[in-house]
């Protein structure tokens, strides 16, 4: 089965939708298949069965920046592609995004299936409602991530909408290589802008003991004015950009993993990270984060927006090592039922179907 995944972001931007799609890319072809991803790419494209279709066009959605590609190049390459490799079946991630995703749906060369990710407010919905309407019926198969992702699908689209899951490469985080640490240590690794919640992490960092340390990995609008008021903190550490595999490895030194997010997120994938990490997860109690970590268990989860409520729990977790060994071992058995192999047979089962739905079709 020739199998083509579809990204409407740039596969060299970190990302939760871009990480599932390389993550579900490289366990499907260790089952055998032959898989290529095609999205656009800023640089080198980060595996070798991806297939670049250009640079992004970074653009704001959800409170973020999301890089995109409509561009008519990028398009005219997306169509290229799909007719030059010939798939049994396409696999499209956010399939209403302008750019390859909606090309594809518009031209159809095989059978496709489509995954909903996002949750909140969709700005593309509501400017090409007429365009999305019609082409979410030409999927065979649409998934959704979440309850919220599913609710502004259905709101959107209308339709009906089986449930996926986002998934971790459990081996690669159990695997890797821990970080040095000189004291009790939190990481955070998100882009720095105000629904992400770093500007609260740092006013509660302020009130932990100056044994304690910070990493704080990404950057953003905030960074700036967030490093002018914390910058003489000799305690955190702005790490900057960084790339997957120095996220594995300060996730595995760190004691605890950090997520203090206002809003947004439709699913704390961030958090199985953590977990597959064998790290302690403290994190916002949203809806995103409080289905992936019940609380009190895999993870503490805090009020969002409390940074006197996330100084206690962080303190709590890190001077209080049955706490944190409970709450790493529950994790570990809780990041199991979120395995990319499990999810890799999901979808191998879905683009199955599908294919069989074309051809009695026909």
């Amino acid at each position: 089965m020739r199998i083509g995944m579809i990204s409407p972001y740039s596969l060299t931007v970190p990302g939760g939708v871009q990480g599932q799609i390389l993550g579900l890319a490289r366990a499907i072809r260790a089952r055998g298949e032959s898989v290529r991803v095609l999205g656009p790419c800023d640089g080198p494209p980060p595996e070798p069965f991806v297939t670049p279709l250009g640079n992004c066009v970074p653009t704001g959605a959800n409170g973020s920046i999301v890089p995109l590609a409509p561009d008519p190049a990028a398009q005219l390459r997306t169509i290229r592609a799909l007719r030059d490799e010939e798939f049994d079946i396409l696999h499209l991630h956010e399939p209403m995004a302008p750019g390859p995703t909606m090309t594809t749906i518009l031209v159809k060369p095989a059978p496709m299936i489509g995954t909903f990710h996002r949750a909140g407010h969709s700005v593309a919905y509501d400017v090409f409602k007429p365009l999305t309407s019609r082409g979410a019926n030409r999927l065979a198969i649409r998934f959704a991530v979440s309850d919220d992702a599913e609710a502004l699908a259905i709101d959107a689209l209308g339709g009906t909408y089986e449930r996926a899951f986002n998934a971790v490469e459990v081996q690669r985080f159990r695997n890797g290589t821990p970080t040095p640490t000189d004291g009790p240590t939190i990481f955070f690794i998100a882009r720095h802008e105000e629904r992400k919640g770093l500007a609260v992490l740092l006013d509660a960092f302020a009130r932990l003991p100056d044994t304690c340390r910070l990493w704080v990995g990404g950057v953003g609008p905030e960074t700036d004015e967030l490093r002018r008021i914390h910058g003489d903190d000799p305690r955190i550490a702005w790490l900057g950009e960084i790339d997957e595999a120095e996220k594995t490895e300060r996730m595995r030194g760190a004691d605890v993993f950090c997520a203090p997010s206002l809003h947004g997120e439709s699913f704390g994938i961030v958090l199985l990270e953590a977990m597959a990490a064998e790290t302690a997860v403290v994190a916002s109690d949203i809806p995103g984060y409080a289905k992936v970590t019940r609380a009190g268990a895999d993870g503490a989860l805090v009020p969002p927006g409390d940074p006197i409520g996330l100084a206690n729990t962080l303190h709590d977790v890190l001077t209080d090592p049955v706490r944190g060994e409970a709450l790493i071992a529950s994790g570990s058995q809780r990041v199991a039922e979120f395995s990319m192999r499990r999810l890799a047979d999901l979808y191998l089962d879905a683009y199955r179907r599908a294919i069989a739905m074309e051809d009695s079709i026909r």
